[in-house]
């Protein structure tokens, strides 16, 4: 046993004397056993001898056998922590030394001692020695104050943390080794340590330090009190524990996450730039500016080559941020032109999509930007600006811009700030890059809508019109309410308000066909049920082209399935007004008096879901009576949504109204419309007037060749006393011959001839007959057939319409000098 002795002394803190030995050959199998041994584990001698060692250790610790087994047979040993089962099946946890040794007639054994780690086992010799080396050799920074908070010692850990060696500490507290941090928050719970007894664990401090006075740094500290024997504080035990680099990820990952919530919120090109400058201050960076190339604020796609050769790159302050009040002095306003010259770094950037980063800048060189508001160039040392990055904003493959850093007091950039400057740039480039393809989209939108909306009511002298048009759709401004005002033949004007379901520009795409349509049939003069019902069948088609099922509402895709419309024609030569309606409000009539009322209109289905025919109806109107026409969303807002409630919202309104048009108009739709509403509005207000009786000039004819001639006198002598000159009165008895001779040959019953001054010349003629004549084109020998194409070369207009009592024929003369 002597070996064995010299093998558990050569293990410092073994206890030798309270271990169990036992004896295994090289194969694991126990080969002696000892009444030690048997207490320990309750396996008698003639139990345990010839079993494994294994089969009396727990599964995991079993594995591990044949691996100590083979240090052995290589001359190696080990000790550590095992759990051995007693005979009774409980475990037993115990230390364990495995060594080799000689067994006798000189066999190669195993020697195996085994330490009860019970609360009475003495386990392992923790000696001052020990100790000393497990607290000064800990890579942990550890240190001791007294009550009074001065270092009685520390280890080598601590020293860097700055404050100089533990002995030049000793006598000092925590202000005077670390002027430059918050030394007060740190005593403070030194002494609630002392004066409670409370552990403080975990605390961080963010701060600057010695050991690093550049940069802002993180320490987690942990406070304990030591207790003499009596229990009364003989000091505080304290820990520091560098976490720099997990609170600087903290921080990075807090900005990210502000960036995902902050940039982007709205899709507009600068405001998403100056989002971004206002996450990167003060996280980032002191000083942010955002410049972006002209045509991305256009919304058009970027340049790629944006130096064609000059010698200043120009691009636009979208957004600037400063953490000090004298930067922006020296900083192009947003908005503003901003020019780089070609060989300085930012335009480097911006060919190349590549960022850069200076961690000093040279503070006698010029800055690169030129065009400040003093006009004079300064240096970054005037500014203070010492380090500086430079990101390409990047989308999609394409350089929009770019994003430069500034620090002017904070520790120079390092790569990971570089990093971060570019995970945060890229994504905002995201939210640029859709704010500008937004703006492109949403500017053709508008192109669109402008172009199918009237820009200007056309001028015509039947009725004083003002419109009044408001979007649901506040971003875009585009929806499917429409408005038209239609100049007629014989000074008479159509009235048109319609909606189509839903918002946006498919929407405003399917108003658009509308609206063409509605042109179209009212250039050739159809009454208004035909055009309702024209328009009906072009919504019914267009579903069916599109693909969408017969049970669709309309509600998207820019079907006209669903739509609604109202179609007016009024007559100034005699007041008549005649409309017809599918699926729309009915007009309102402000009458001369201000007296309001709401014409009783049959209401037709909406277009393209089938149903009765539309009905129009007629009303004569008063001179200065106001007919106002509007989309259902006017009536929306009532307390119960109810059309009667509506109606009555809009009476009330339109009570004692102003004689001026246009503001009242907008008056009424601010009266009944919220500013967001959530149905388009559109509302048109037309007031009547009627033709003066000099202005109108008929006659009778009877159906006889011979009134041809008499016709042609009497007009002459009408334009005669109207005062035309020659011109116009030659070219109008042409006019009259041809007109009235077709309807005397080719129609029958009754003939009339009208002429009508306004801001043309219209001669109609009338007569009984139910087909429209068609413009030939005679041959050379042909004897007939050249009155319509006379007509045709001589009026600028001239058209057929068909009224209750035969068909009119019409021509218009432009009045190029007004008579006196």
């Amino acid at each position: 046993m002597g070996r064995h002795k010299e093998q558990g002394g050569a293990r410092q803190g073994f206890d030798v004397a309270d271990a169990a030995p036992l004896l295994l050959d090289p194969h694991g199998l126990v080969s002696g056993w000892t009444a030690h041994a048997e207490r320990l584990l309750g396996h008698a001698a003639a139990e345990a001898v010839g079993r494994k060692f294994a089969d009396l250790l727990e599964a995991g610790d079993a594995e591990r056998m044949e691996d100590l087994l083979h240090r052995c047979r290589a001359g190696g040993d080990w000790t550590g922590l095992m759990t051995a089962l007693h005979r009774d099946g409980h475990p037993v946890p115990v230390s364990v030394r495995v060594a080799p040794a000689t067994a006798p007639q000189g066999r190669p054994a195993v020697l195996v001692l085994l330490s009860e780690l019970g609360d009475g086992a003495r386990g392992w010799d923790m000696s001052r020695g020990v100790l000393e080396q497990i607290v000064v050799g800990n890579p942990i920074g550890i240190a001791i104050v007294d009550p009074e908070l001065r270092y009685v010692w520390s280890n080598a850990a601590l020293e860097r943390w700055g404050g100089g060696p533990g002995r030049s500490r000793l006598g000092l507290r925590v202000a005077d080794v670390q002027p430059g941090m918050d030394s007060e928050a740190v005593e403070e719970r030194m002494r609630h340590v002392l004066e409670t007894g409370e552990q403080v664990v975990g605390y961080e401090y963010v701060g600057r330090v010695r050991s690093a006075p550049l940069r802002e740094t993180a320490h987690m500290l942990s406070f304990t009190r030591i207790e003499d024997d009596r229990g009364d504080p003989m000091g505080v035990y304290y820990t520091v524990v560098d976490v720099t680099d997990r609170h600087r990820a903290r921080q990075r990952l807090a900005l990210l996450d502000r960036a995902g919530q902050y940039i982007g919120r709205t899709l507009d090109v600068m405001t998403t730039a100056q989002e971004l400058a206002d996450v990167a201050v003060p996280g980032l960076a002191d000083f942010v500016t955002v410049d972006l190339l002209e045509t991305v604020l256009r919304g058009a796609e970027p340049v790629p080559e944006p130096l064609a050769g000059s010698e200043r790159v120009p691009l636009r302050r979208a957004g600037h941020r400063s953490l000090y009040e004298d930067l922006p002095r020296t900083a192009v306003d947003s908005g503003a032109v901003v020019s780089y010259l070609t060989d300085s770094p930012p335009v480097w950037c911006l060919t190349t999509g590549e960022s850069w980063r200076q961690e000093q800048l040279d503070p006698l060189a010029v800055e690169w930007a030129a065009g400040a508001p003093d006009g004079r160039e300064s240096t970054f040392l005037e500014l203070g600006l010492q380090s500086v990055m430079i990101v390409p904003i990047r989308a999609r493959g394409v350089t929009l811009g770019l994003t430069t850093f500034f620090r002017r007091r904070q520790s120079p950039f390092d790569p990971d700030d570089l990093h971060l400057a570019e995970d945060l740039v890229s994504r905002a480039a995201v939210c640029v890059d859709n704010a500008r393809r937004y703006t492109r989209e949403r500017d053709a939108a508008l192109v669109l809508q402008r172009s199918l909306l009237p820009r200007r009511l056309p001028d015509q002298d039947a009725v004083e019109v003002a419109a009044c048009y408001r979007p649901a759709d506040e971003l875009t401004g585009l929806g499917g309410d429409w408005y038209d005002v239609i100049p007629l033949a014989a000074a008479r004007v159509a009235l048109v308000v319609g909606e189509v379901p839903g918002h946006g520009i498919d929407a405003a795409a399917a108003m658009g066909r509308l609206r063409t349509a509605v042109r179209t049939l009212a250039a050739i003069d159809l009454p208004p049920e035909e055009v309702l019902a024209h328009l009906d069948d072009l919504a019914s088609r267009s579903a069916r082209d599109d693909g969408d099922g017969e049970g669709d509402d309309g509600g998207g895709g820019g079907s006209s399935v669903g739509s609604a419309c109202v179609y007016v024609v009024y007559d100034p030569a005699d007041g008549r007004c005649t409309m017809a309606a599918a699926g729309h409000p009915a007009p309102a009539v402000v009458a001369p008096d201000g007296t309001v009322g709401f014409v009783d209109l049959p209401q037709g289905p909406p277009l393209g879901v089938g149903g009765p025919p539309f009905e129009a109806v007629e009303v004569s109107l008063a001179e200065g009576s106001t007919l106002v026409l509007h989309t259902d969303g006017l009536l929306a807002y009532g307390g119960d949504g109810a059309e009667e409630s509506g109606r009555e919202r809009l009476r009330r309104a339109l009570e004692g109204m102003a004689r001026e048009l246009r503001p009242n108009c907008r008056a009424v739709v601010d009266a009944l419309v919220p500013a967001r509403p959530e149905d388009d509005v559109a509302l048109l207000m037309a007031r009547t007037r009627r033709l003066a009786s000099e202005q109108i000039a008929a006659w009778e004819l009877s159906p006889d060749p011979a009134v041809v001639a008499d016709a042609r006198r009497t007009a002459q002598d009408q334009l005669s006393r109207w005062g035309f000159d020659e011109e116009v009165k030659f070219t109008t008895e042409l006019l009259v011959s041809e007109l009235v001779t077709n309807a005397i040959r080719h129609a029958s019953g009754r003939v009339r001839l009208r002429l009508i001054r306004e801001r043309t010349l219209v001669c109609e003629v009338l007569d009984g007959g139910a087909s429209a004549p068609h413009l030939r084109h005679p041959r050379a020998m042909d004897e007939g057939g050249r009155g319509l194409l006379l007509v045709s070369q001589l009026a600028e207009r001239w058209g057929t319409r068909f009224v209750p009592d035969g068909k009119i024929i019409w021509a218009e003369q432009p009045l190029t000098t007004p008579p006196e």
